[in-house]
């Protein structure tokens, strides 16, 4: 008897660059039908500009409101050499990567150690949650400069107290889902290790612990672009002398909006980076789910 085979799951390359030539084409005329009414308007003060319409100027405005993509080129070109100067994109990329990972490692600690409480003790969630939910509420532009005062105070500056502020926003997801992962095995499972006489920390670590692998990675995810937006949140929100952030902030007093444009598609290249980098762990750490989804 011929066995069932699962059917593969289609990849997801395809999709990503039909998405990717949709928005190809659609970019240009956008662009154009953006920047007319700006163009239009500086033509209309009377300065002098090497075009006459406004379509044939919309590509050449200084700041305009979408690039064009030889602007945004070369843009991109200025901006990235070299790429390990202070004042390079690349090079305050890796410097809000850093203090994103960190923030990151601080969440997930914290976040399994609070879930793994949650777990253990109705209680402790009766006590904790509450607050683990109202601390989420408090306004990440408010908390970052009281907090980069208090840590100066203690001399403690640079990278950490951004990391902090990632940490603050990333660790939640990393609570909740690690919380709802160990809580997820079969009763039936757990009643048939009690019936091999299986201790509580065997239960865990052979039970529990394996199946909330799967919600931990799923977590991370959130919590890595959460993370993300803290640690630029902060940059801009404290004093700051490297980052997407302190470029951000800025590039945004200058008015120039080229700049800001290279900046967030590196933000957004750096977000994609690191859920791929969880991904990838994933795959390393739970090979068995990759076996099941073949």
């Amino acid at each position: 008897m011929t066995a069932l085979r699962r059917p593969r799951r289609t990849g997801n390359l395809f999709p990503m660059l039909v998405v990717a030539v949709v928005v190809l084409a659609l970019y240009w005329p956008l662009m154009l039908w953006v920047n007319a009414g700006q163009a239009q308007r500086t033509l209309d003060s009377g300065a002098e500009l090497d075009c006459k319409t406004a379509i044939s100027c919309a590509t050449q405005l200084r700041n305009p409101t979408l690039p064009a993509p030889a602007q945004l080129g070369a843009s991109f070109r200025t901006m990235s050499t070299p790429p390990m100067s202070p004042t390079s994109v690349p090079y305050n990329t890796l410097v809000t990567a850093g203090e994103t990972l960190l923030g990151l490692l601080i969440a997930t600690v914290l976040g399994v150690i609070l879930a793994v409480g949650l777990v253990a003790s109705r209680a402790f969630e009766r006590i904790t949650l509450p607050w683990l939910i109202a601390s989420q509420t408090v306004p990440v532009v408010a908390l970052a400069p009281m907090l980069a005062v208090v840590l100066g105070q203690y001399g403690v500056q640079g990278w950490l107290p951004k990391a902090l502020i990632a940490a603050y926003i990333a660790f939640f997801p990393v609570a909740v889902g690690v919380s709802a992962g160990l809580r997820s095995p079969d009763p039936m499972q757990e009643d048939l290790m009690r019936t091999y006489r299986a201790s509580g920390s065997q239960v865990f670590w052979n039970l529990r612990l394996p199946a909330s692998l799967p919600f931990l990675f799923t977590s991370l995810k959130v919590a890595a672009t959460a993370a993300l937006i803290g640690s630029i949140v902060a940059e801009i929100s404290t004093i700051s002398f490297a980052g997407l952030g302190k470029m951000l902030a800025e590039n945004s007093r200058a008015s120039d909006t080229l700049a800001l444009w290279v900046i967030m598609l590196y933000g957004a290249a750096l977000g994609i980076a690191l859920v791929g980098l969880i991904g990838l762990v994933e795959r390393l750490v739970t090979p068995w789910r990759a076996g099941l989804s073949r």
